[in-house]
Parts: structure tokens; C-alpha cells; sequence
């Protein structure tokens, strides 16, 4: 296809232009998309918690180690084969792009699937008791959960090409699929919750709705007149050797991912043995919080990753340098600012979910200045393990992507509570934060020096 095979503005400039120019273009709509996104995903406990039972918040709690799964599968193709897409066109090689993207295509409707097939066949005996489920709880889980699951195909499908959107050139574009499934969540909560009285189940049916609309919008992108990408059965046609490719690439967040949805699993069964239904809940609202302020941090990420992707394989090393760096002290400027608010009114962000005083409220403002603690130096992290997913190093992307998740965080779930009971599940995550983050530096330096040697061998300066 001549489109493809040919250099186009939208993405020649990624090689050419001002780097922190670059990084606001398509960092700004990825945050904006991320922050809306967060906010979508936990309007679903803001109403349930102040309208249908605070238990409610524990149900949904329960059930996002599963929905998590989902996310990683969508994460594993999408992330994997868009850091892929993005190296081959800063080489040039453009007759490969539309390959990539149907196979892409072609394993987000597999993998999801039967994750999906799996779950729905061990649901009622298995799934839930595993996942932490109280009897208290259990009812309110298994409304959510079920009706989720079965429209689970859309919420792997659209997040995972939205990625090929943005590297394509249109950040814009990718933002605004987003906001449009952010949107339409927000409006049909309150309307199926409260005006068709179905409680949780209502919540549900909103976000699998969203979805399917998000799913539409992304594949009406690629049939119209902005972009000359398309997909094709022919690209679909599996090939093992770009099949692997994709997945080892895409292993370091999916890792990550399943890393945390297991530990999720474990921290929801600790603090139901050492703080109950309460801690499960608080504990939701906590994460809640943390996910509106650290998912514009995942849009910078996103925003950074096709420039440092293009560049890298365009031999433009300064300029892969210098992306980094811009990225980090934002990134740290930014949750530094989020750390300070948060340690300053966690009780604001707390009466959102649940505004009556009592045993809730003081332990999940407890829970949520605990939990945040290491909240300036994540940045750093985040942004390491990405950086080698997008020079497309998978090991040292995965190994970073699991450090803090299955090296660290699950030994301390495991040592500390039985010593030192809630405190313990509590301050198990800002430990492991700290030693991730330290692991992570040894990495970063190492690679730093390697990165400095191949920008002076080709004569270049850090802005390339």
C-alpha cells in the first residue's frame, strides 16, 4: 500500500521535531485520556458506595483481580505489538505495520476469549471463593463480575488497538476514545443504578456498554479517511515467529499486570482475615484514589513510548536520551504534587466513596497516606520499565515490570501481617516501592552507560 510504504509527516516528525514539544503533543491527550479513563473506572464505587451499600465497594473490589487479568491480556498484545510498530517505523520498514496490527488484532480476540470461556466455566464454585469473596460480599461480586465478563471481549479489543492510533500519529484521536467511553460510562451509571433500580448489576452494564461503543469507534478509525492503515484476514494469517515477537515484547506489562492481580487477590484475603469487609473496603477506596492520580502518569508513559521507540530504532540515540530524562522529572514533579495532596486531605477523597464518619473513613484515610507513601520516586520507575519495552528489551523490561510486584510486594504479604497484622498489609506496599525502586536504578544506570557509549560512537549530542 503506498500510504504504508512511504514517509508521512505525522510520523517523520517524531524523528525531527522538538522533543518536549513532541512530548506534550502526545503525552497531554494520553493523560487526559487516562485521568478520564481512571475517573470512569471508579465512578462505578462512588455510586455504589454512597448509593447502593459500602459492601458494595468490597464486591468490585474483589472482582478487579479478574478484571485485571483481562486488562493484561489486552496489555500483553497491545503494548507489545505497538512497541513493535513503533521500531519499524523508525526504521522504515512500513510493509510490516499492517502485519503487526492484524495479528494484533487476531490475538486480542484469542487470548481474551478464553480468559473469559475459562473464568464463566469455574465461576460460581471456584472463581469467587479464590478471588476473596466474604459471605457478605459474595453477592455483590458475583452481580458484577458475571455481567462484566460477558463483555469483557470489548474492554481487551479497543484499549489494546488504541495504541496503534496513537503511534499512528493521531494522540488526539486516541484521546478521544477515552473520553467517549469514559463519557458514556459516567452518564448511564446513575441511570441504570438509580433509575432502573438494578444496584451493582447496573454499574456493570454501564461499563460493558461503554466498552462495546469505545470497541466501534476504534475499528471506525480504521476504515476511514484519516489514516491509510487498514486490517486485512490476510494479516491475519498467523505467523509464530512476529506471534513471538509481539508477546515477548508485550511480557513485561502482561507480567506486571497478572503480577498484580495476583497480589491482589492475596491482599484482599489478608485484610480479610486481619481487618474484615471493612479493610477490603477501605482498601478499594484507597486504590481508587491511587488509580485517578497515577493514570495520567501511565499517559505520560504512553506518550513517551512511540517517541522513544521511533528513535531508537531510527539509531537517533540522543534523542532517546533526552525523551527519558524530560519524562522522568515530569513525572516525578507530578506525583510529588499528587503525594503532597493526597497526605493533605486524604479525608476529601475518602467522602467521595463514603462520607459518613466511622470505622470506613478513618481507616481508609489511614490506609491511603500508607499506601502513597513512595508516591514521588514511582515516576522513576514506571518509566525505566517501559523505556526497555520500548527499545523493545524485553527482559530487562519484564524483570523491572515484576520486581515490584512478584519479588517483593508478595514476600511482604507474606512476613509482615502475621507480625505486625493490618499494619503489615498496609505498609507492604510502600516497602516494596522502595526496593523496586532501588533495583530499578542499578538497571537504569547500566543502560544509561551504554546509551551515552552509542550516542558518542555516532557523533551525537542528546538532542540527536
Amino acid at each position: 500500500m503506498e500510504g504504508i510504504t512511504q514517509k508521512n509527516d505525522q510520523t517523520e516528525r517524531i524523528g525531527t521535531g522538538n522533543i518536549g514539544r513532541l512530548l506534550i503533543e502526545f503525552s497531554v491527550p494520553a493523560i487526559i485520556g487516562m485521568f478520564v479513563n481512571a475517573i470512569y473506572n471508579i465512578v462505578d464505587r462512588i455510586y455504589v458506595g454512597q448509593g447502593v451499600d459500602p459492601l458494595g465497594i468490597a464486591g468490585i473490589t474483589v472482582a478487579m483481580p479478574l478484571m485485571m487479568v483481562l486488562m493484561a491480556s489486552s496489555m500483553l498484545v497491545g503494548i507489545g505489538a505497538n512497541s513493535l510498530f513503533s521500531i519499524r517505523l523508525g526504521e522504515g520498514r512500513r510493509e510490516e505495520v499492517e502485519k503487526i496490527m492484524g495479528h494484533a488484532l487476531l490475538l486480542l480476540i484469542l487470548i481474551p476469549s478464553t480468559v473469559i470461556i475459562v473464568s464463566l466455566i469455574f465461576f460460581d464454585d471456584i472463581i469467587l471463593h479464590i478471588l476473596g469473596a466474604s459471605p457478605a460480599v459474595f453477592p455483590y461480586c458475583k452481580d458484577y463480575l458475571e455481567i462484566i465478563l460477558y463483555g469483557g471481549i470489548f474492554s481487551a479489543i479497543g484499549p489494546g488497538l488504541n495504541h496503534f492510533i496513537r503511534s499512528d500519529g493521531h494522540p488526539r484521536t486516541s484521546m478521544v476514545t477515552q473520553l467517549i467511553g469514559a463519557g458514556i460510562n459516567i452518564v448511564l451509571d446513575p441511570i441504570f443504578i438509580f433509575g432502573f433500580n438494578l444496584g451493582i448489576a447496573g454499574a456493570a452494564w454501564a461499563t460493558v456498554i461503554s466498552q462495546f461503543i469505545s470497541f466501534v469507534w476504534v475499528m471506525a478509525y480504521f476504515n476511514s479517511k484519516y489514516t491509510k492503515l487498514r486490517f486485512s484476514l490476510k494479516n491475519m494469517r498467523p505467523k509464530l515467529p512476529l506471534i513471538g515477537n509481539i508477546l515477548v515484547i508485550g511480557l513485561a506489562p502482561f507480567t506486571m499486570q497478572i503480577a498484580m492481580s495476583f497480589v491482589s487477590v492475596l491482599q484482599n484475603h489478608a485484610l480479610d482475615s486481619y481487618g474484615g469487609d471493612t479493610a477490603v473496603s477501605a482498601m478499594g477506596i484507597s486504590y481508587s484514589i491511587m488509580v485517578v492520580f497515577f493514570m495520567p502518569l501511565m499517559g505520560l508513559n504512553q506518550g513517551a513510548q512511540p517517541i522513544i521507540g521511533y528513535n531508537y530504532g531510527a539509531k537517533q540515540y540522543g534523542r532517546v536520551k533526552k525523551t527519558f530524562k524530560i519524562a522522568v522529572l515530569s513525572a516525578t514533579v507530578f506525583m510529588t504534587f499528587c503525594f503532597i495532596v493526597i497526605q493533605l486531605f486524604p479525608r476529601v477523597f475518602i467522602g467521595l466513596f463514603h462520607s459518613e464518619e466511622g470505622p470506613l473513613m478513618d481507616m481508609g484515610v489511614y490506609c491511603v497516606r500508607v499506601t502513597t507513601l513512595l508516591f514521588p520516586v514511582l515516576g522513576f520507575q514506571v518509566f525505566a520499565s517501559s523505556y526497555f519495552q520500548a527499545i523493545g528489551k524485553a527482559l530487562q523490561g519484564t524483570i523491572l515490570g515484576i520486581s515490584r510486584q512478584l519479588l517483593l510486594y508478595i514476600p511482604l504479604l507474606m512476613f509482615l501481617p502475621p507480625v505486625f497484622g493490618l499494619e503489615g498489609v498496609f505498609f507492604a506496599a510502600p516497602i516494596a516501592d522502595f526496593f523496586a525502586v532501588v533495583l530499578t536504578a542499578l538497571f537504569m544506570l547500566k543502560e544509561l552507560k551504554r546509551l551515552n557509549l552509542l550516542i558518542r560512537t555516532h557523533g551525537q549530542t542528546e538532542t540527536g
